[in-house]
């Protein structure tokens, strides 16, 4: 009797676990590979068969003669704006202002006309550089959230019509720039197209030393505005460097006494364009760093070699060094160059200290902060035109209260004539 309870319990088991493996629900991935289920059964009462089709739409209500015709070609004014975004325009108006200034802070005289052919001249060679640009990274804008709108990247304009844009603006600059100005500008152009347009472009998805290139690119515009006023870039035995010593420098320091001193119109020397490269030269790599730190996940989308997608609290650590070298090229080389008095070297301290704490903070953080990259990013574009204002406000021989008219000009008996001043009267 004992015996029979051990093959009963078995017995009860597995009736159980067949039981409750029958009532359990059928499995939800089960529903996708048997669709035999889903039919109807043969007791259910099969549904009526009907057949669906589309019900003709109603008739207009309103004439045909309401609606605005399309336009199968492009307006001029539409034509207009798509060159415009091919020129990329806030970029643009970035060089023209640029190379305006090393017009400004030149102290050779110019012309109007000048004037106007430097600024057409180096907008011309820039919208070519960057529609050229676009014409070559067509497929990369196109994974990119912010460049998928771009005209070419939507078919707004077909890449022969871009290219036709490019040539045209890109022979169009420089021969402005030869004739109506000089060729030494003209070659400075050509040479920022190309400079772009290429070596750029192909080394943006190859090395990250295409942030140099354009760092390069970006220095060039101000440089082009001394040319044009007739500056030269290159010292000579007739173009000599020279240095503008403060006078309480020299009294702590006799030995310096034995330095000749320069008179303003040695200003014009190849030290002055220097500066005015290597501010702008330092200056884009806070710019850029910071912009390509928010944007490098579309960067890194496109397979553009960044230096922020490579290694971003290296991308942080060099914008912080070019940060720190914008603070002695303004306090110490520009002013020893003669573009501006040495009252600049105390004023450009504090946006030079303001955009400095900035990118200390976005190298704190590893480079790895979003709202520090941001501030970075936002000092930079009010740092530019504040430093090119003060520029303008202690350039060396500028007197602002002749120059308005509130003080009558003053002329030394005996003094030699100055170039381009009409006002001045020579001694009988």
């Amino acid at each position: 009797m004992p015996s029979r309870f051990p093959a009963l319990a078995a017995k009860l088991w597995t009736s159980t676990r067949l039981t409750s493996s029958l009532a359990r629900p059928a499995a939800f991935t089960s529903f996708f590979f048997h669709n035999t289920q889903w039919s109807s059964s043969p007791s259910s009462p099969s549904r009526p068969q009907t057949s669906w089709a589309p019900s003709p739409y109603p008739p207009p209500t309103i004439p045909l003669s309401t609606y605005k015709p399309t336009q199968t070609s492009p307006s001029l004014l539409r034509t207009l704006s798509l060159y415009s975004e091919l020129s990329k325009t806030r970029l643009t108006i970035l060089n023209v202002l640029t190379a305006m200034s090393g017009v400004a802070l030149s102290p050779l005289p110019t012309t109007v006309p000048v004037l106007l052919a430097t600024a057409l001249g180096t907008a011309l060679c820039s919208a070519s550089a960057n529609t050229m640009n676009q014409i070559q990274e067509i497929p990369y804008d196109a994974q990119m959230a912010r460049t998928r709108n771009r005209p070419l990247v939507r078919r707004a304009i077909t890449p022969l019509h871009a290219t036709g844009f490019a040539i045209a603006t890109g022979i169009a600059g420089p021969a402005i720039l030869w004739t109506m100005v000089n060729p030494t500008t003209a070659v400075l152009g050509v040479a920022n197209v190309v400079l772009y347009a290429w070596v750029y472009t192909y080394l943006k998805r190859k090395s990250i030393t295409n942030t140099w290139v354009g760092a390069v690119v970006g220095a060039i515009p101000p440089v082009m505005g001394w040319t044009a006023c007739g500056g030269q870039l290159l010292p000579s035995a007739s173009y000599p460097i020279a240095l503008f010593i403060p006078k309480f420098l020299i009294d702590f320091v006799p030995s310096l006494s034995s330095l000749p001193i320069p008179d303003l119109a040695a200003i014009d020397n190849p030290l002055g364009p220097l500066a005015l490269f290597l501010l702008l030269f330092s200056w884009q790599f806070p710019h850029f760093n910071s912009l390509s730190h928010l944007i490098r996940s579309s960067y890194a989308q496109a397979g553009y070699h960044m230096l922020s997608v490579v290694s971003p609290p290296h991308n942080a650590l060099v914008s912080l060094r070019h940060a720190l070298l914008m603070i002695p090229f303004c306090s110490i080389l520009i002013p020893l160059s003669g573009l501006t008095t040495w009252a600049f070297a105390l004023t450009s301290l504090v946006p030079n200290l303001m955009c400095t704490r900035a990118a200390w903070a976005f190298w704190r953080c590893a480079g790895n902060g979003e709202k520090e990259a941001r501030k970075v990013w936002h000092a930079c574009l009010w740092y530019l035109p504040v430093i090119l204002g003060l520029m303008m406000v202690h350039k060396n021989g500028m007197d602002w209260s002749e120059w308005i008219g509130l003080k009558k000009k003053t002329v030394v008996e005996g003094s030699l004539p100055v170039k381009g001043d009409e006002n001045h009267v020579t001694p009988a």
